[in-house]
């Protein structure tokens, strides 16, 4: 679970910042399916566990435990932790498993700068901020009225050398997205012994994205090869497949209008705060 997660996050904070000329809103919808059977069997534990009636009752002692006045401002005084136990609290209402994994992201961007915001699951509104002028991303949380600047990929020298090994090929299949025509090429990795396939649809008639840019970008100390130097047009449909199961993600509108420049800024008054998230 961990491993797709990762690598829907991954896109998600390199893959706007290389709309170069676009301006407007992306949509994306997203589905995973667990398929191995280790994983398969924790989740299902996970699900008992979570429908279990003491599990429940120790939910609603927790949520009226943040009603406390001391509770409260304990968690006051740290807003990314109170906003993490909300999102928490509000995923294990729905008694399902499921209600953890992010169903879609909705993508602004304007000038090479890119707004991202996650939707469903337990990092439902979480969003990233990724600012062209310094390079740098950050993750915005509104609701605590916080942001944390996100680690980047040469912070860790180490890990410049822990390239995975990719075969790209290119196929002649295609299909319509959006009624684009694309084109499917299947990427190959192992990386530390493990091996994993990613599908791209990508479509060439779409001039907005410098996708070659995004060639060996990394983010964090999980190094990651993302191999635009072998794959022509813009992705519109991205399937993973790992040990643990698959991840899709999908492109269900592209609308270019003009958006406002105070959207791909520090909202004035948010408080820096260290990330609680990403392994820093």
């Amino acid at each position: 679970m961990k491993q797709l997660f990762f690598a829907a996050l991954l896109l998600l904070l390199v893959l706007p910042g290389h709309a170069q000329l676009f301006e407007g809103t992306i949509r994306w919808k997203m589905e995973a399916v667990i398929t191995d059977p280790a994983t398969k069997a924790k989740m299902e534990e996970a699900q008992k566990k979570m429908n279990d009636p003491a599990t429940q009752a120790q939910m609603k002692e927790l949520e009226a435990k943040m009603s406390d006045p001391q509770f409260k401002a304990m968690m006051d005084a740290n807003p990314q932790m109170k906003t993490q136990m909300e999102a928490m609290l509000k995923a294990a209402k729905g008694g399902n498993i499921n209600s953890f994994i992010p169903t879609g992201l909705e993508q602004k961007t304007k000038n090479g700068n890119a707004l991202t915001k996650m939707e469903g699951g337990i990092m439902a509104n979480m969003e990233i901020l990724y600012l062209k002028d310094k390079n740098q991303s950050y993750r915005i949380d509104r609701e605590s009225k916080t942001y944390s600047v996100l680690p980047k990929g040469d912070e860790n020298q180490d890990d410049k050398t822990k390239t995975p090994e990719v075969k790209v090929t290119k196929t002649t299949e295609t299909k319509k997205i959006l009624d684009y025509t694309c084109t499917k090429y299947v990427a190959e990795t192992t990386y530390e012994g493990k091996k994993s396939t990613q599908i791209f649809w990508t479509t060439t008639a779409i001039q907005d994205f410098d996708m070659k840019s995004m060639a060996q970008q990394r983010f964090g100390n999980h190094p990651q090869l993302l191999f635009y130097e072998k794959i022509d047009g813009v992705p519109l449909r991205i399937e993973m497949t790992v040990p643990e199961g698959n991840m899709t993600m999908e492109v269900t509108s592209l609308k270019r209008h003009a958006l406002p420049a105070a959207d791909f800024a520090i909202p004035t008054g948010y408080k820096e705060t260290q990330l609680s998230m990403f392994g820093r």
